[in-house]
């Protein structure tokens, strides 16, 4: 088992693994800061001055210390959607990217036939013609 992880490890899947993960991270994180700080607090100017992360429906209002206020948080669920729609339309557009770069990558250079390939051609189309035409 420790030879198939060695082998698993060392083909670079492990090291690229990481890389998307702290990548990822960091992106999350970049998303998160612009849907919190700039897009929505545009939508709040949108709607006419309303926080809305701060949008909320109460379902039973507190009674005291010991029961509290019971919420259904809609503002910050909207502001999560967002960022995740933010990052997948992102993560959509960075693979269609990459995948387009590697299908002309794929595609090998057609190399010319070479003079003696040409007159091979030639003669194996004239070997044709007379085998049909003696049928």
């Amino acid at each position: 088992m420790w030879e198939d992880f060695k082998k698993f490890a060392v083909k670079g899947n492990v090291v690229d693994l990481a890389i998307g993960v702290i990548i990822g991270g960091a992106f999350g994180k970049i998303v998160t800061s612009l849907v919190n700080d700039i897009v929505m607090p545009l939508l709040g100017v949108l709607t006419g001055g309303i926080d809305l992360t701060e949008a909320k429906w109460v379902i039973r209002k507190a009674a005291d210390e010991a029961t509290p206020e019971l919420t259904l948080n809609y503002g910050q669920f909207l502001q999560n959607v967002i960022d995740f729609l933010i990052i997948s339309f992102s993560i959509f557009i960075a693979i269609r990217l990459f995948n387009r770069f590697k299908k002309k990558e794929e595609k090998p250079a057609q190399a010319k036939p070479t003079k003696e390939q040409l007159l091979l051609t030639e003669i194996r189309d004239i070997l044709k013609e007379k085998q049909s035409g003696k049928q």
